[in-house]
């Protein structure tokens, strides 16, 4: 027996080296195929095609009928079933057995209400809307995922749900579309985001907390308007409202863990018409984030009770509103270990391991975290930055654009994810 356990021990270490291996290669050998197919220069111009026509006509969250109609038009050329609408404006396809396991790929429609001051052949022809998130080149790589999973659905082990999610930016469209049931018994999902900060063709990500959780406020300070040479006689608003954005500060600055990451930011104030005269009302408001749930609640509670407190001290009122129906706060973004060293694995053979980052943990927010409270989940980045082109500029930008070359490799990337994914859990379905 002292002799058996250990020959037994290293038969197991063998055989799962020798497995792990075996699906290595595969997954090596999986992805360098479907790069090749989507480098292919007919390939590419039709995904750059479609990005351009997605980028030419950008809509706001839930208004993306256009981007919709272009999205199944494409998914019916390619012969593939989907369901629409989901969450008013959403499209969710199927490609592959139907049966389980269920795995999810995920693009993001909406645009920005931005002016876009990019000048080139296809900028945005709606005033005052702008891709500026890079969500025409997510529908564009996903559209791209699908036409090379198609073309190899014989080959699924399973069943890959494509989902074009309207309503991302700040409008918690994911949160709508799992209300929709546009994602029931789906097993694990992925997500992919564009990164002007990181070279073409560069790919990152971090296991566990990823993004922040994220939520608004709103607030109206009421007092007694008056004229500015007898503020004695009213209650002035304005002083109320300054203390009281002075006062929200504190609450990361002296109430904090310092080794706890939380914020609040104050972004806009408005009161006032004349320099003569105290307003009636001021108004403000702006974003409170954390890397916890129970920092998230904090903050609210906090951020009400300062509020209302310093408008009370000024003799003044104070309403408060975290906008939870319209803008609802959304959760912290968690990649899920498992799924986060599956995909990781595959980008390695996709990009080369010199090409894979770890992603540091940001104060941003992404409503692709309501998946990851469902399901496993895991986003990662790929890198648009290339300087020549000037596709270095941040996101949220009017002067953002994206190299089109990293389109081809964000395609096979979701594609190559989907398919290995499937390969290595059918068994246990």
């Amino acid at each position: 027996m002292a002799i058996f356990v250990p020959y037994l021990l290293l038969s197991t270490f063998l055989y799962q080296s020798s497995f792990c291996a075996l699906e290595t290669h595969f997954e090596s050998d999986l992805a360098q195929e479907l790069l090749i197919s989507a480098k292919d220069p007919k390939f590419f111009d039709w995904v750059k095609r479609v990005r351009r026509q997605v980028h030419q006509y950008p809509e706001l969250g839930f208004e993306e009928h256009r981007t919709s109609q272009l999205i199944r038009d494409e998914l019916d050329s390619l012969g593939v079933q989907y369901k629409w609408p989901v969450a008013k404006t959403g499209v969710v396809a199927s490609i592959g057995s139907g049966d389980q396991p269920f795995f999810a790929l995920r693009a993001d429609m909406d645009a920005l209400p931005l002016q876009e001051l990019v000048d080139w052949e296809y900028k945005s022809m709606i005033d005052g809307k702008m891709h500026a998130c890079g969500h025409d080149s997510h529908v564009a790589m996903l559209l791209g995922a699908a036409k090379l999973l198609q073309a190899r659905r014989e080959r699924l082990k399973g069943t890959v749900k494509l989902v074009f999610q309207p309503g991302e930016e700040g409008y918690a469209g994911a949160y709508h579309l799992l209300k929709d049931g546009g994602l029931d018994n789906v097993n694990a999902i992925f997500g992919l985001h564009v990164m002007p900060s990181l070279p073409t063709g560069t790919i990152a990500s971090r296991p566990g907390p990823m993004l922040a959780g994220t939520g608004m406020f709103s607030a109206a300070i009421k007092g007694k308007g008056g004229h500015a040479s007898s503020p004695h006689l009213g209650r002035d608003p304005i002083v109320a409202a300054s203390l009281t954005i002075a006062s929200l500060q504190q609450i990361v600055s002296r109430e904090t863990d310092p080794l706890e990451a939380r914020v609040v930011t104050v972004g806009y104030i408005e009161g006032g018409q004349a320099a003569n005269v105290i307003p009636e009302t001021v108004k403000f408001g702006g974003t409170f984030r954390s890397l916890t749930s129970e920092g998230l609640s904090y903050l609210q509670e906090r951020i009400k009770e300062v509020i209302e407190m310093q408008a009370a001290v000024h003799q003044c009122s104070a309403i408060v509103d975290f906008m939870e129906e319209k803008q609802m706060p959304h959760p912290v973004m968690v990649n899920d270990e498992a799924v986060y060293e599956h995909v990781k694995r595959v980008g390695k053979t996709l990009v080369g391991e010199p090409n894979f980052q770890l992603f540091p943990v940001i104060m941003g927010g992404e409503d692709f975290s309501f998946y990851s409270q469902r399901m496993p989940a895991a986003m990662f980045v790929i890198g648009t930055k290339n300087e020549t082109l000037k596709s270095d500029q941040p996101l949220h930008s009017p002067y953002f654009f994206i190299d089109e070359e990293a389109l081809p490799i964000g395609a096979s990337f979701h594609a190559a994810v989907a398919m290995s994914y499937l390969d290595s859990y059918a068994a246990e379905f």
